[in-house]
């Protein structure tokens, strides 16, 4: 039988927590799918922790990523995408648990509206996963369009990589840009929606995201200078798809600048300035800007500070 999803995770050296995640897809409801497992070039047990499940279980499929695909994980989901059987296409961490309902319940909301990606809630846990699932089919629910391409990059409509499932035409004209080596589904989901299909959100979670120092967000944050160089070129990119489609608002492009500000070393907000068509007047606008964003911030920082206490 087809696979109805197709699920792709990229790996590397984690044998320690592949076998775990790979047992919580296992125990899917929802039971037509295949998991593409992509290996990215490890150098640890990975394929021997593996084997058993691979053999008694069909529906997972162990593939070395080619060549052709740059290393990194965004050219081990594009490779995956290419071999993909599934109408739905969903990305899985090989460090994380999902809930048993996952996938039912993503295709419940695909097949029955004229959307193309159902997002959901992810938590994050650290140390041992405690498995005691809320399985209620009972949630709230609000669609997602282009109109909320703003809150997904200000992070303030949250858009995890692994917190969303797709119809496979969503990534017919769009795929990882492979040298993004940090925030690569920041650039791509948002590229996505911009393009003008539409989504829902269910309010339940589904999704549990594995919290240590080696992944790639705790090396951004450990201020990683390969993932805040992919950062940076993210912003660009992004920006760059706003303003062919008209989408670069005046309050985003305030907030790439302020952005801006953690990516001196970069000339990050020069790099900005040189993807938008600006007449001097506006330049000068945004200089002034920029130049005096970091005193407004430290004012309004301290005003916050007194108000705290005077409450």
């Amino acid at each position: 039988m087809t696979p109805s999803v197709t699920i792709i995770m990229a790996t590397y050296n984690r044998a320690h927590f592949i076998v775990e995640t790979l047992q919580s897809i296992e125990n899917q409801t929802f039971e037509n799918w295949e998991c593409l497992i992509i290996d990215d070039g490890g150098t640890d047990n990975t394929a021997e922790v593996i084997t058993p499940i691979l053999e008694y279980n069909k529906r997972f499929r162990f593939l070395k990523r080619p060549d052709k695909y740059l290393k990194g994980l965004p050219g081990c989901r594009n490779y995956g995408l290419d071999v993909a059987k599934g109408d739905y296409i969903i990305f899985f961490d090989d460090d994380d648990i999902v809930h048993p309902q996952n996938l039912e319940l993503c295709v419940t909301e695909l097949s029955q509206k004229d959307i193309s990606f159902c997002r959901y809630i992810r938590h994050a846990f650290m140390g041992d996963f405690m498995y005691d699932f809320d399985y209620s089919k009972v949630y709230t629910s609000f669609y997602i369009d282009a109109n909320d391409v703003e809150k997904i990059l200000k992070n303030e409509l949250p858009f995890n990589s692994c917190a969303v499932m797709w119809k496979k035409d969503c990534f017919v004209n769009n795929r990882f840009t492979e040298h993004l080596m940090y925030a690569e589904e920041w650039e791509l989901y948002s590229r996505i929606i911009s393009t003008g299909i539409r989504g829902i959100s269910i309010d339940k979670c589904l999704f549990y995201g594995r919290k240590h120092a080696n992944s790639n967000t705790g090396e951004f944050y450990t201020h990683n200078p390969i993932r805040r160089a992919s950062k940076k070129e993210a912003i660009l990119l992004v920006v760059q798809n706003l303003k062919e489609k008209q989408l670069l608002s005046p309050s985003l492009l305030r907030y790439f600048i302020q952005l801006s500000l953690g990516f001196k070393e970069y000339h990050l907000f020069s790099k900005i300035l040189n993807k938008l068509q600006l007449t001097i007047f506006e330049k000068v606008q945004l200089q002034l800007f920029y130049f005096t964003l970091p005193l407004r911030l430290s004012v309004f920082g301290k005003w916050k500070k007194i108000k705290k206490l005077n409450q």
